[in-house]
C-alpha cells in the first residue's frame, strides 16, 4: 500500500508545479472588466503616427548612507507599467504623460510615494522599514517590542497560519516554528495533537505547555464528552501564537512553564473601522491514504494448508473479505463561518459564529462543533481606561467509534464473510463455540461499530473581562485587572445493543458519565514605563498577584439494563467525585533597556500549590536574561548588508505540579477497588477500598535552563533567522515508582525521584526570495536538534538500579518493550539482540549473549534507540503572482525508531494457530517464517524516519466584485499529501513509539470560498 502513496507523490508535485506554471498565464486571461480596460491603455505601446510617445522618467535611489539601491521597484501607480533599478540605483520609465505618481518598494525599507508634478529627474532616498523591530510581541503579563525581547519567542500570525481544514488551533502552527513538534494523536474528527516544546522536561508529569487564550491560562486535563479539549476552540478566531521558550520568557508563568507557553490572541475589532462581514465556507473530502499489510484470503489459505492442522484448515472459509475496506470510508466535512468586526460608537466589536460537521474515515465516527465569539473593546477616561471583554462559547457533539474494530480489522479470518445470514448476533458473522459467542476470539470488525453507540455532548464557556487603567496624574504606571472563567459541562452515555455478542446478559446495556469543570482567574498587575532621555534609558516594570482555582466534579456513573434500569450483575455505581485546587502566585520582571541597544531583564515568580502539603507549599522561581543589539554599534555601522543583530543569554528556574488527577499525592487516601475486588457477605458483593501510594514530602520539581540566541537580518532583513542553544537540568522528577511488595498499598506512587538532561540547537530561517508588484516568494525553514536523557531515577545511590519498565505492548501478557534508565532516553526500547544468518535473515529464537555469561537470559536484553527524533525539520513557502497565490508545509522526523507491533504480533504462524477459531497475520510472517512470536527481537525497533508533505494550498482573489462592494477568494487544498519513508507500518509519525491500531490520519481534499462585505 505504501508504493502506492509514493507514486501518488509524484502525481501531486506534478500538478502543483503546473498550477504554478499556469499562475502567469491565467492571471492575464482572467482580468476584465473595467480593471482590464484601463491596464490594456495604460500599457498599450501602440500609437497612431506621428503622436506623442510618452514622457521618459530618469532617476536615482539610494539608501539612508547615500549609496545606489539596485533592484529597487518603480511603478506608475495606478497601472501595471513600472521598472527596477540597476546596479548603481538608477532607472528609466516611459509613461504617457508628466503627471501621476511613481510608487518605489524595496524589501527592507519603506515604500516611498513621488508626485511627478512635470518633473523627468529623480533623486529619491528610501529610509530603512524598522517595523520589524518595533512590531509588538505578546508576553507574560502584557507586551514589549521586538526589539527589547531578551528572550526565546516566536510569533506566527494569521497571514503564515497552515491552510486547509484545520479543526483545532495547535494545527494552524504545526512544522512553523523550531524547536515546537506537534503530532496529531490519532485521524479521529476533533481529535486533539501532543505538543512538545523543546522536548518536555518529565517523565510522569505532564509535559504539555501552558496554554494562554487572551490572558486565561487554560487546564491540559480532557474534557469528558469530548475528543480534546482544545478542539472546542475555532481556529477561525485566532489572530496570533505567541510562543515562549526558555526561562528567560517563560519565567514569569513560574509553576505551570517548564514546558513553554503557548499564548494563544483571538481576532478583535479597530477603533474607526466600518462594519464588516466575512463568510467563510470550506468542503472537504478524507480518503484513506493506506491500510495495514496483512494477507488477504487467498494468502491466508495457502499459509493455513501449509502450516496448519486438520482442525484449523476446517475452519477455513471461502471469501476474500478486506476488513480494513470494511470498517473504513471517504468522510465528508464541512466548515462554515461567519463573523462582523466594526466599530460602534467608538466601541471596536467583533462578532463570529461557526459550524463545524466533520465524519471520521472509521464509520460512524462524527465530530460536530457549533461555536460563538465576541469580543468588545472600549476605551472610556480620553483612554486612559480600556477595557477589553472576550467570550468564547462553544457546544460540541461527538459520535466515538469503537476504535477496537481497528485492531480487529487487522487481525480478523479475511476467509470469512461480514454477514452471516442468520438472525444471531445481529447478523453478523462471529466465531462460536459450542453454539454461543467464543468471548477468546476476536469480534467481527463492523459489529463491533454498528452495535456499539458512544456519544458525548460538551459545552464550554471561556471569557475575561481585563481593565487597564493608565493613572492621569502619572500616565507611565498601568493598573490592570483580569477576572476570567473557563467552564465546561458534559455528559454522555455508552450504548450496547442486545445482539452484540460480548454482551453476556444479552439485553440493551447503557453507561452514562458527566463531569463540570471550572477554571477561575484573578489576575492582578502594576506596570511601570518610562524612557528617561538624559541617561539613554528605558524602564519597564511590572508587578502583580494571580490566584486561580480548578474544580472538576462527576456525578453518579450508572452502568444498567436499558430495558428495566437495574443495575447489571453486581456492577456498582461509582461514587460522585469532587477535585479542587489552588495555586496563589507574586510576580515582578524589570526590563531595563540602555542606549537602545543594552537590554537586561530579571523576572522572579512566587508560587504556592495545594497540591503539595504546606512544607512544602510555596516554590521560588527566578530569570535573568541579557541582549546586546551589537547591529546598533558603532563599529558594525557601516556593514551594509547587516540589518540586524542581537545577542541574547538568558538562565532561569521554572517549576512543575500538574502531576494528572492525582490532585492530592501528599495526603493519606483509599481509593475504591474494581469489581473483581469484592467481599461477600451472604447473597450480596460489597466493594471494597485498599489505600494509595503517597508521599507527604513530595515537592516541586523543577527546571534550570540556560538559553544562547542570536537573532540576524541580512539585506535590509531580506534574510531573517535566529540559533538557539538550550540546556535544560530538571531535577527532583516527579514520577511514578514501584513500591514494595506487602506495604499494602497500591504498586505505584508519586514522589520526586531523578533528574533529567535536554540540551539542543535550533535554527530558523526566513528568506523573501522575491518581492515586487507582480511576483513574491517567501521560503522558511527551521531545524531543531535535541537530546535527552535520565541522569537520575532513584534517591538513594545505586549504580545496579536497572530503572522502570514502560511501554506495554500488544501480545502475551503484562509485556513491557521500553524503560527508563540511567544515561538513556525516556522510553528507550529494552530488547534483544536479534541474530541473523548468512542471507541476512532473523533466526527464530537465536539472540546475542549481551553479558557474555554463556546462557541467553532476560539479562541479556539491551537498551536500543528511542521514539524521540534527533532533528526535527519544518519547511514552508509561498509563491505569490497576481491574484494566485501557492503555498507548501513541510515536515520532517529524522533518526527516530518505532516498535512494530503489528509485526511481532503478527509476524508469525502461532498468531492463527487457536482452536475454534483462527486469527490473520502480517504479511512480514512470509518474510521471517517465524513459527513463534519473538516480542522482544530488536528486529520489531524499526528507523521511521520520514519527510511528509503536510499541505499544499492553491488561491485565487478575485478581487472586489458586485460593484465593487464584495471581495471574493476561493481556495483548493491537499493535507497529508505523501509521506517518504522506509518504515513499514502504516505511520512513521508515533509520539509512544509503538504501532499498532492507529486510527490512520486521512488524506484530505478540500474547496473553500471566502466572501468580504
Amino acid at each position: 500500500m505504501r508504493d502506492k502513496s509514493k507514486r501518488r507523490m509524484s502525481f501531486g508535485l506534478t500538478v502543483a508545479l503546473c498550477c504554478l506554471y499556469m499562475t502567469g498565464n491565467a492571471n492575464a486571461a482572467n482580468a476584465g472588466g473595467t480593471d482590464a480596460v484601463a491596464a490594456y491603455k495604460a500599457e498599450s505601446s501602440y500609437t497612431a503616427p506621428g503622436k506623442q510617445q510618452g514622457v521618459t522618467l530618469k532617476g536615482k535611489v539610494v539608501n539612508e548612507n547615500g549609496e545606489g539601491l539596485p533592484g529597487v521597484t518603480v511603478v506608475l501607480k495606478g497601472t501595471t507599467k513600472g521598472t527596477s533599478t540597476d546596479i548603481n540605483g538608477n532607472f528609466s520609465l516611459t509613461v504617457p504623460e508628466s503627471q501621476g505618481t511613481l510608487i518605489l518598494s524595496f524589501i527592507g525599507y519603506t515604500t516611498q510615494e513621488v508626485a511627478i508634478g512635470g518633473q523627468t529627474t529623480f533623486n529619491v532616498s528610501l529610509q530603512p522599514d524598522t517595523k520589524t523591530l518595533d512590531e509588538i510581541v505578546v508576553v507574560g503579563y502584557g507586551t514589549q517590542k521586538k526589539s527589547d525581547v531578551t528572550g526565546s519567542v516566536e510569533t506566527v500570525s494569521s497571514d503564515d497560519f497552515v491552510k486547509g481544514q484545520v479543526t483545532t488551533p495547535e494545527q494552524l502552527i504545526q512544522g512553523k516554528v523550531a524547536g515546537v513538534q506537534i503530532t496529531s494523536n490519532s485521524g479521529a474528527p476533533g481529535s486533539g495533537s501532543t505538543i512538545r516544546i523543546r522536548g518536555g522536561s518529565s517523565l510522569n508529569a505532564t509535559n504539555d505547555p501552558l496554554i494562554v487564550i487572551d490572558g486565561v491560562p487554560v487546564e491540559n486535563g480532557a474534557i469528558s464528552g469530548s475528543a480534546n479539549a482544545l478542539s472546542m476552540i475555532n481556529p477561525n478566531d485566532i489572530a496570533s501564537f505567541n510562543i515562549l521558550k526558555d526561562a528567560s520568557a517563560t519565567a514569569i508563568y513560574g509553576s505551570r512553564a517548564s514546558n513553554g507557553v503557548i499564548i494563544i490572541t483571538t481576532k478583535k475589532g479597530t477603533a474607526g473601522q466600518k462594519m464588516s462581514v466575512n463568510f467563510s465556507t470550506q468542503h472537504s473530502l478524507s480518503t484513506v491514504p493506506n491500510t495495514v499489510d496483512v494477507l488477504n484470503g487467498d494468502e491466508y489459505r495457502a499459509l493455513v494448508n501449509k502450516y496448519g492442522n486438520a482442525e484449523q484448515k476446517a475452519l477455513l472459509g471461502g471469501y476474500n473479505t478486506d476488513w480494513q475496506d470494511q470498517i473504513y470510508r471517504n468522510a465528508y466535512t464541512a466548515d462554515n463561518n461567519l463573523s462582523v468586526s466594526g466599530a460602534v460608537n467608538s466601541i471596536p466589536y467583533r462578532v463570529s459564529v461557526g459550524y463545524l460537521n466533520q465524519d471520521g474515515i472509521l464509520k460512524t465516527s462524527n465530530f460536530e462543533r457549533t461555536t460563538l465569539g465576541v469580543s468588545l473593546n472600549p476605551s472610556f477616561l480620553d483612554d486612559h481606561l480600556t477595557a477589553n471583554v472576550n467570550f468564547k462559547g462553544a457546544r460540541t457533539n461527538s459520535v466515538f467509534a469503537n476504535e477496537g474494530a481497528i485492531g480487529a480489522a487487522i487481525i480478523y479470518d479475511p476467509t470469512r464473510p461480514v454477514y452471516s445470514g442468520s438472525t444471531r448476533n445481529g447478523g453478523f458473522f462471529q466465531w462460536e463455540k459450542d453454539g454461543v459467542f467464543n468471548t477468546l476470539a476476536p469480534t467481527n470488525p463492523l459489529s463491533l461499530l454498528n452495535q456499539r453507540h458512544d456519544k458525548g455532548e460538551a459545552n464550554r464557556w471561556l471569557g475575561n473581562v481585563q481593565l487597564d487603567y493608565k493613572f492621569h496624574f502619572l500616565p507611565e504606571l498601568r493598573a490592570n485587572l483580569n477576572i476570567g472563567t473557563d467552564r465546561s459541562d458534559s455528559e454522555g452515555n455508552v450504548l450496547t445493543d442486545a445482539n452484540h455478542s460480548p454482551n453476556q446478559w444479552k439485553v440493551e446495556t447503557i453507561s452514562e458519565y458527566a463531569q463540570e469543570k471550572e477554571n477561575n482567574l484573578a489576575d492582578f498587575y502594576l506596570n511601570y514605563q518610562k524612557e528617561y532621555t538624559s541617561i539613554k534609558s528605558r524602564v519597564d516594570a511590572t508587578a502583580g498577584y494571580s490566584f486561580q482555582e480548578f474544580i472538576s466534579e462527576s456525578p453518579d456513573f450508572a452502568f444498567r439494563n436499558n430495558e428495566t434500569g437495574a443495575p447489571l450483575g453486581q456492577e456498582p455505581d461509582y461514587i460522585p467525585s469532587h477535585s479542587q485546587y489552588r495555586l496563589k502566585s507574586y510576580f515582578g520582571r524589570l526590563n531595563y533597556t540602555f542606549m537602545d541597544r543594552y537590554i537586561l531583564t530579571g523576572t522572579v515568580r512566587y508560587d504556592g500549590s495545594t497540591r503539595f502539603s504546606e512544607d512544602n507549599r510555596w516554590g521560588v522561581f527566578p530569570a535573568l536574561a541579557f541582549a546586546w543589539r551589537l547591529g546598533e554599534e558603532a563599529f558594525l555601522q557601516n556593514v551594509n548588508v547587516l540589518s540586524d543583530l542581537k545577542l541574547r543569554v538568558g538562565y532561569g528556574i521554572t517549576g512543575q505540579q500538574d502531576i494528572g488527577l492525582s490532585y492530592f499525592p501528599y495526603l493519606a487516601r483509599y481509593s475504591r477497588a474494581d469489581n473483581s475486588a469484592q467481599y461477600q457477605f451472604g447473597d450480596t458483593f460489597f466493594p471494597t477500598f485498599r489505600a494509595e501510594g503517597y508521599d507527604e514530602n513530595i515537592k516541586w520539581e523543577e527546571t534550570a535552563t540556560f538559553n544562547a540566541g542570536l537573532d540576524f537580518g541580512f539585506a535590509n532583513n531580506r534574510l531573517t533567522g535566529s540559533v538557539d542553544y538550550f540546556f535544560k537540568d530538571t531535577k527532583d522528577l516527579l514520577a511514578q515508582i514501584t513500591v514494595a511488595a506487602g506495604t499494602n498499598l497500591t504498586n505505584r506512587l508519586f514522589t520526586n525521584v531523578g533528574n533529567m538532561e535536554t540540551k539542543g540547537l535550533e535554527v530558523a530561517l526566513n528568506f523573501e526570495a522575491i518581492s515586487n508588484t507582480k511576483l513574491t516568494w517567501n521560503i522558511g525553514v527551521n531545524g531543531t536538534l535535541i537530546d535527552q536523557k535520565i541522569t537520575n531515577l532513584s534517591k538513594v545511590d545505586n549504580p545496579d538500579f536497572a530503572g522502570y519498565d514502560v511501554g506495554g505492548i500488544t501480545g502475551g501478557t503484562g509485556n513491557n518493550i521500553q524503560k527508563f534508565a540511567v544515561g538513556y532516553a525516556p522510553y528507550t526500547f529494552f530488547v534483544y539482540k536479534q541474530v541473523y544468518d548468512e542471507k541476512g535473515n532473523p533466526v527464530e529464537g537465536l539472540y546475542a549473549d549481551t553479558n557474555g555469561d554463556g546462557t541467553i537470559s532476560p539479562d541479556d536484553r539491551y537498551l536500543f534507540k528511542k521514539p524521540a527524533a534527533d532533528f526535527t525539520l519544518g519547511f514552508n513557502t509561498q509563491v505569490n503572482y497576481g491574484n494566485w497565490d501557492l503555498s507548501m508545509v513541510l515536515r520532517g522526523n529524522f533518526n527516530n525508531y518505532v516498535y512494530n507491533n503489528v509485526y511481532s504480533n503478527l509476524g508469525a504462524r502461532q498468531s492463527f494457530s487457536f482452536a475454534n477459531y483462527l486469527n490473520n497475520v502480517s504479511d512480514n510472517v512470509l518474510e521471517t517464517g517465524f513459527g513463534t512470536n519473538q516480542y522482544f527481537s530488536d528486529y520489531y525497533i524499526e528507523n521511521a524516519s520520514f519527510l511528509r508533505m503536510d499541505n499544499i494550498s492553491l488561491g485565487y482573489n478575485f478581487g472586489n466584485i458586485i460593484g465593487d462592494k464584495v471581495g471574493l477568494r476561493a481556495t483548493a487544498n491537499v493535507q497529508n499529501v505523501f509521506t517518504i519513508t522506509n518504515y513499514n507500518g502504516l505511520d512513521p509519525e508515533l509520539g509512544t513509539g509503538i504501532d499498532y491500531s492507529l486510527y490512520p490520519r486521512p488524506r484530505v481534499f478540500s474547496l473553500g470560498l471566502n466572501v468580504n462585505l
